[in-house]
């Protein structure tokens, strides 16, 4: 499985596709042992923190952790394939059916942050200030009357996404049901991509979107885009980052052991700490916040002290 290092950000990219051609380059099986393959969602690619602990977990394992960034749907169904030994994701409902049907073992939560709607400071529908689902029914309605409204979204089953469906189900719109209206409509438009791509295709467009504050404040802060914070504040809004092993009754090839390590390691109080700080000095805040410490704040959400501090042996 070794030969192919460093991160893949593309939705097309699959771990088995690395696998092939790690095989043609003829990589020693005896290094077979050594590589970790993590599918995991963009937004930890995205902001640079995945690259910056990938690099420190190699310098002190000696391993060869090769990773793709995918949305969280991808990264599922890679699990669900057997094409990597570990996942790192952020919808618990989605996380939940996939631990049921016994595709995946010990979970454990790492870091968490918030979703927020950005969109033109000149807020064209108004919903500065207003709550997630408001938010939303607001720019659909101004939408279908003023083609300045526009709302753009992953559209590519992430856990943004479905972070956008549940907000949308909480105000009594079924997602399934309206989205084959709303993608004839001009208001809605789909990405299909990464959260990088859905922030530069909102921006160019002047749009809404839905994004976790921690790869909108890096574009931001990077002055890619120029969109603006609008709604922020919400229970409904946390975003929960987690990470899991691909059971390795259904899928006894995969890499147990580097598996456990990498998790114990996301949850060690260095990593911890790191996340804590990570984004400050670049973007005057942090862009995670580490799950240590913050039970009451995830336990509304299911979380529990176990999956927070619980070592994997």
């Amino acid at each position: 499985m070794a030969g192919c290092t460093g991160t893949q950000s593309t939705g097309d990219a699959t771990p088995a596709a690395t696998e092939a051609v790690a095989t043609a380059e003829q990589t020693p099986a005896a290094s077979e042992d050594n590589v970790l393959l993590i599918a995991t969602t963009t937004s930890l690619d995205a902001t640079g923190l995945l690259a910056q602990l990938e690099t420190e977990f190699e310098e002190k394992t000696g391993a060869d952790v090769q990773i793709t960034a995918v949305g969280t749907g991808k990264a599922l169904e890679f699990g669900n394939n057997g094409d990597v030994d570990l996942l790192m994701v952020h919808d618990r409902s989605r996380e939940n059916a996939f631990l049921d049907a016994g595709s995946g073992i010990e979970r454990r939560v790492f870091a968490f942050n918030y979703f927020v709607i950005i969109g033109p400071e000149s807020d064209p529908a108004g919903i500065k200030g207003m709550a997630p689902g408001d938010a939303l029914v607001t720019i659909m309605e101004k939408g279908k009357e003023d083609e300045n409204v526009k709302f753009v979204s992953r559209g590519d089953g992430s856990g943004t996404h479905g972070k956008e469906k549940a907000l949308w189900k909480a105000v009594g719109l079924d997602y399934d049901e309206n989205e084959p209206v709303w993608v004839k409509e001009d208001w809605y438009v789909e990405a299909g991509a990464g959260m990088g791509t859905t922030l530069t295709m909102a921006d160019e467009m002047n749009a809404y979107t839905l994004s976790d504050i921690g790869t909108f404040l890096k574009y931001k802060g990077d002055e890619t885009i120029s969109l603006v914070e609008l709604v922020n504040e919400g229970d409904a809004l946390i975003n929960i980052y987690s990470a899991m092993i691909i059971s390795p009754e259904k899928y006894p090839d995969t890499n147990v052991k580097l598996s456990k390590e990498w998790i114990n390691f996301m949850t060690s109080d260095g990593v911890q700490e790191e996340i804590k700080v990570f984004g400050v000095e670049a973007y005057g805040q942090p862009l995670f916040f580490p799950a240590k410490g913050a039970v009451d704040i995830l336990s509304p959400s299911g979380v529990t002290q176990e999956e927070i501090s619980a070592a994997v042996v």
